[in-house]
This record gives structure tokens, sequence and C-alpha cells, in this order.
């Protein structure tokens, strides 16, 4: 197999915070790695902005030592570090002031692709959208890229896309959700969409249910404070688990186009059906093994934030009526993973009622770790003694698969950047989008604390609260076991 590195346009690409931990662990190194892959061209430059003074000399050491950390060892060459170091510059900037514009200004090229990476608060986002416009440093064709959270709720939502689109049109406007980027996630539209195979058999006449897990086994302790004003469901289920779902259960779009694709994920937001409180079950990890509790690591002793959340959710939609999607996710659990499993029905009339080990197909689509997709369909077991069957996996690692170009693989955060610079939104989310999902949580959380419902203590290292199976067992299902 050839890799193919198809080379992007020369770009002049900010990092605002560029001092910060995502950038250090998460953009810098990435788009080292697309450098590295002869994606860059030598005209584009990269320049951070943060309130830190430092040199470029300084920044650029910062840098290199955020490669050394986060980069395997057999990808950094020292040329190659040398030669990506010389496209980086820094500009001490004042997001709410007029310190430093004036020189990031004169370092922006006609001509060239202008980037702007919001890798800041939130709180900041209208503040650097207000002066990159004072300051005439953005132009009709700029991007900007936002990280989550797109708000708390829809009407923090609806006053964020307010004030980016004063100074911004949507196509401009890039909300990048990593999820999106995933390799397997892409190959979830292509196993659906270029494959007679699957989809036939993608609807509630043949899907039984269908389960999406992230399953965390670290806690929350040093961010207790700012996760106990999100909790899991804010925190995953309306984004990243949401887009999970939308791609999915989306209509096939009329062309692989970034509107077409959005379009159909909106109405999949736009059919979930209000979730009952009896399909709820939220928890939070107890102390165990030595460390400390939820509660005393977001330092709040009457904390109701969730750490863990399932639910049983519901799309009003010919497409789906019937089939029920379960989704959980939480932290301090028994493994780190990332999957969904697609189970299809039984047979409608089966030859091996009284045959040991019958059991439905399914698919599973991991996203982590080693990402990859197998599905599971039986065969008879082998040996004498009569027909028993068992299930196996038809497995496809990538790693596997791609052999020695796996490592070319880009992560989520180098295919969305280069996304960025080519203009093409296809995996980021459009500002109904967010403002339709937090229309649909909104009601759920708002139940709860209306309620005042309290989490359930789970075990560090177990799967969750005891109702969450429950959840699943009353209507004759299991959760999948998730192994790391």
């Amino acid at each position: 197999m050839v890799s193919r590195v198809i080379p992007v346009d020369a770009f002049d690409l900010v990092i605002f915070g560029g001092t910060g931990d995502l950038a250090r662990r998460k953009i810098f190194p990435g788009l080292y790695r697309r450098y590295l892959a002869g994606q860059m061209t030598a005209e584009s430059r990269i320049i951070g902005a943060a309130r830190a003074e430092l040199t470029d000399i300084a920044f650029r050491e910062m840098i290199a030592a955020a490669i050394d950390e986060f980069v395997p060892k057999e990808r950094i060459d020292a040329a190659t570090v040398a030669g990506f170091l010389e496209r980086i510059s820094y500009v001490p900037i004042d997001a709410k002031g007029d310190s430093g514009w004036a020189p990031l200004r004169a370092k922006m090229r006609p001509s060239i692709v202008r980037a702007f990476y919001f890798s800041v608060a939130p709180s900041l986002f209208g503040d650097l959208a207000e002066r990159l416009h004072a300051h005439d440093i953005a132009d009709k064709s700029s991007r900007i890229v936002v990280e989550k959270p797109f708000g708390r709720d829809l009407a923090s939502a609806k006053a964020l896309n307010s004030t980016l689109a004063d100074h911004f049109r949507e196509d401009q406007i890039y909300r990048i959700d990593h999820y999106l980027g995933k390799e397997t996630v892409q190959n979830l539209m292509a196993v659906r969409f270029a494959n007679i195979l699957f989809e036939p058999l993608w609807k509630s006449e043949y899907i039984d249910h269908v389960q999406i897990t992230v399953s965390e086994t670290v806690d929350v302790e040093g961010r207790g404070a700012y996760y106990d004003k999100s909790g899991a469901m804010r925190d995953m289920v309306q984004n990243h688990m949401m887009q999970l779902l939308c791609l999915i259960a989306m209509e096939p779009p009329y062309h692989f186009d970034p509107n077409a694709v959005r379009d159909e994920k909106l109405k999949v937001i736009r059919a979930l059906e209000t979730v009952p409180s009896e399909n709820i079950v939220r928890g939070q990890y107890l102390a165990g093994g030595g460390d400390g509790s939820y509660l005393e690591h977001s330092e709040n002793p009457a904390s109701k934030t969730e750490s863990y959340i399932a639910l049983k959710v519901n799309i009003a939609n010919w497409r789906w009526k019937g089939t029920p999607f379960y989704l959980r996710t939480g932290k301090k659990l028994r493994a780190r993973a990332s999957e969904i499993a697609i189970t299809f029905k039984a047979p409608p009339h089966s030859i091996f009622d009284d045959v040991q080990g019958a059991r439905e197909n399914v698919l599973v689509i991991r996203l982590q770790p080693n990402e990859g997709m197998n599905l599971i369909v039986m065969i008879k077991e082998p040996g004498p003694g009569g027909m028993r069957l068992m299930q196996v996996p038809l497995d496809m690692a990538f790693a596997d698969a791609l052999g020695e170009h796996s490592e070319d693989i880009p992560d989520a955060y180098e295919r969305l950047i280069m996304d960025v610079i080519r203009g093409n939104q296809t995996l980021f989310m459009r500002g109904d989008e967010v403002e339709a999902a937090w229309a649909w949580a909104d009601p759920v959380i708002s139940g709860w604390e209306a309620r005042g419902d309290k989490p359930q203590g789970y075990d560090p290292g177990s799967s969750g609260p005891e109702d969450a199976l429950m959840l699943m067992h009353r209507d004759g299902r299991r959760w999948r076991e998730i192994k790391g």
C-alpha cells in the first residue's frame, strides 16, 4: 500500500493560547507530524500568540520540548524538527486589549490562507473575533477554529454563535470536535455508504439496538472544579457521543458535501425523543485503591454532578422507530475504551433453536484503543460431537491492515487542522447542530435538577452503577464487556 499525502496550500496559522496545554500536547506535535509527512509546504507559517512575554527563540524551545515529549521517538528527526521550528514565530498579545495586535498584523501575508485557532476559554472568543476585524487581520476568506465547550446550555450556545456571527460567516467558523477526526469515525461513513452489504440492513427491521460507550480510567483530580460545572452529560454526551449517534443514524446524504452531511445529522438530532427519568442513570465514583472519591476531587462535598451517565435514547423516524440507542460514559471505570456496537436481530426463523451458543451478529467499531472494526458472526464450533455454534470476529485492526503505513495515519487534530486549511467543513459542527443538541440536552439536565436527583455511587474500576445494568436487563439486553 502506498501512502498518499497531498500538500495543502501555503498558510498563515495563528494559535491563540499557543503556550497552553492543548497546544503543547496536540496542536504543535500534530503540525510537526504533518510537516514530517510532507503535507505542509515550505511557505507555510505558524504563529503562537498568548499573554506570556516570550521571544521567538524561547517559544521554539518550548515547542521543541513538546515535540520531544508527545511525538514517538522514532518519528523525531533532528533536521526535520529544525526545519519545522523555522516556520514558527511568536507574538505576545492581550486578547482583551490592544497590545500585540499590530505586530501580529505585520506578520500576515497577502494571498495566503489565514486561519486562527482559538485554543482559549470560550469567554475570549468574542474578544478575539472583534480584534481580528478591528485590526484588519482577518479577511473574507479567513477561517477560525473554536474548541468546545460550545456553551453550557441552549441560551449560552445561541449567545456564543451570535457573537461569532457578528464577525464571521458560518462558512468561516470551524467548531472542532476531535472525535470526528478519528479514522474509525470516518470509516463508519465509508462502511455504511460505500458497501451494499450493510446499508440495506441499517434500520430497525434488522437492528435490535445500538450501544455507544466511552469509558475512561482517569478521574477528575486536578480539574475537578471545572468538571463539576459540566459533568458527563455536558462534557461527553451533548457533543462527542451525539456526533457518533448522528453518524450511525443519519440518512445517506445526496453527496459527500459538508452541508449535505450536516443537514442529515441535524435531522437526527431533531428527531430525538425526550428521555424520561427511568431511562437515565447517573453516578459518581467512590474512593478506592488509595485514590479519592469524586466528591473529594471536585472539592464540593454536596455535589450532584455526575461522573457517569447512561441513557436509553429513541429516535422518532421511520428508519429507527423501535430500535433503542444505549449511551454510557464515565470516569474511573474498568478500562479505557470507546466503541460503537450495532447488534443485529436474530434471523426470523432459526433452524438452530436447540443448538447451544446461538447469538446475534454484532458490528463493533473501535475508536480507542487500537482503532478498527470487527463483525462478529456465528460459525460451527470445530470438532466432532454434533452442531455447536460459536462467535468469531472478522477483525480489521487498522494497524494490521495498513502495515508499515499505519504510523502515517494522522491523529484527529492533525486531520482536522489540515481540513481547516483546505476549507473543508464536513467534519466540523454547524451552529444549528450545536443549538439543536442543546435543545435536546437541556430538558434532560433540567429534569434531574428539578427532581433533585443524586447520582449513585460506584466503585472505581467497575463498569459503573448497578442501575446502569438494569437499564439494559429490563429490556432483555446486556451491555458489552469493555476491554481496554
